[in-house]
């Protein structure tokens, strides 16, 4: 499964994302986590593992500030992986302030 899944592991632009942000289905994941790994977790329905990120703030949904300000980032990149229905994706770094 990993292999399979690792075949939609890539780099996309905010403007790919943007569908999927619509049907609710992009899933914010913490930096700290391999992306694979909770693919995996996902495509096997391992709910003790999904709900203990969850519950630790590592699984998470766009805020409304996010969804305002990521636009605006023209060159906006995210690390994704496709587990139909979602779209895992690493939280870009914080831009510094300016």
């Amino acid at each position: 499964m990993r292999e399979q899944l690792a075949k939609t592991l890539g780099e996309v632009f905010w403007t790919d994302l943007r569908a999927h942000t619509a049907r609710d289905a992009v899933i914010l994941v913490a930096a700290d986590l391999d992306l694979l790994d909770v693919g995996e977790a996902m495509a096997a329905n391992d709910a003790a593992a999904v709900e203990a990120w969850i519950a630790a703030g590592k699984l998470t949904k766009p805020t409304a500030a996010d969804l305002v300000r990521w636009p605006q980032q023209h060159d906006l990149r995210f690390l994704s992986l496709v587990v139909a229905p979602f779209v895992l994706v690493r939280q870009p770094a914080s831009p510094p302030p300016s």
